[in-house]
């Protein structure tokens, strides 16, 4: 189950390459992953067309519902956090200013 999550994940940023759209598709995947009030049949309309198999459903579901129990403040960080990975030059930025 671990290693077809893997495989998603590792599948989306190719997909957004491959398709010329840049990242919009992974950056909608995220921002849908880590809101708290998108429901578990909200977010299968999103990953739906990186889910081919219904044991994919399966760990889509469960990858959901971690994001789903945390608490406000622990999804604010998260998402902070996925900035600070994925535009360094914002964090440097901020402590240099």
């Amino acid at each position: 189950m671990k290693l077809v999550m893997v495989f998603m994940l590792a599948s989306i940023p190719i997909c957004c390459y491959a398709s010329g759209s840049g990242c919009n598709a992974m950056d909608n995947l995220i921002a849908q992953t880590i809101d708290g009030n998108v429901t578990l049949e909200e977010y299968h309309e999103v990953v739906k067309s990186y889910t081919a198999f219904p044991y994919d459903e399966t760990a889509v579901e469960k990858f959901k519902q971690c994001f789903n129990d945390q608490s406000e403040e622990t999804l604010t960080n998260f998402a902070v956090m996925e900035v600070i990975i994925n535009y360094p030059f914002l964090h440097y930025i901020a402590i240099h200013t």
